[in-house]
């Protein structure tokens, strides 16, 4: 039987790791670029679609896809495994990324992240990933739900940098209370 102690650092590296994938889906949908940053390594070597390079040029180049070609993304974490061995991880994360294009076309796109994770100075980050496409296409457009209620930007609506909803503190209701019948 494992030494529960030793179970709970695993544990606690996991939900590093984790929360390190997080920061860089995170990032990359509201533009926040320190938080991008965050789940790399600055040395870590990135193969992305045609991109191969290294984080601070990856999120240039990603941003600017995605800024011109897009209005709104989700990168989607999805099934996880992690092979921990001291400083090194080995982690496969299924992704499902959606996008709104320009063009009111909807996309959707689906892999995996092949990342190997290392912890330096105490901080768990990628240092190598491999992006895996494996399908990718065009949903048909729909009109987006709720959107012609008067007040419902009131708690926000998207926005791809900090004044999205999800940064405000603390996270507060705007809307008046309402039932529908």
């Amino acid at each position: 039987m494992t030494d529960p102690l030793v179970r709970l650092g695993e544990l606690l590296d996991r939900q590093d790791i984790l929360d390190a994938l997080t920061r860089f889906a995170r990032g990359m949908d509201r533009f926040d670029r320190d938080a991008f940053l965050s789940a790399f390594h600055v040395d870590a070597e990135i193969a992305a679609g045609p991109f191969v390079g290294q984080p601070a040029a990856l999120y240039d180049w990603a941003r600017d896809l995605h800024d011109h070609g897009q209005s709104a993304t989700q990168h989607v974490l999805l099934n996880h495994s992690c092979d921990l061995d001291g400083d090194t991880a080995h982690t496969e994360t299924y992704y499902l990324f959606a996008a709104r294009n320009r063009d009111d076309s909807n996309w959707i796109a689906g892999g995996r992240y092949i990342d190997r994770f290392e912890r330096r100075d105490g901080a768990w980050r990628v240092a190598s990933r491999s992006t895996v496409i494996e399908y990718s296409g065009l949903l048909p457009t729909l009109p987006i739900p709720f959107g012609d209620i008067p007040g419902i930007d009131l708690n926000g609506i998207v926005a791809r940098d900090t004044s999205d909803l999800s940064y405000r503190r603390p996270l507060t209701n705007l809307r008046e209370p309402f039932v529908p019948s």
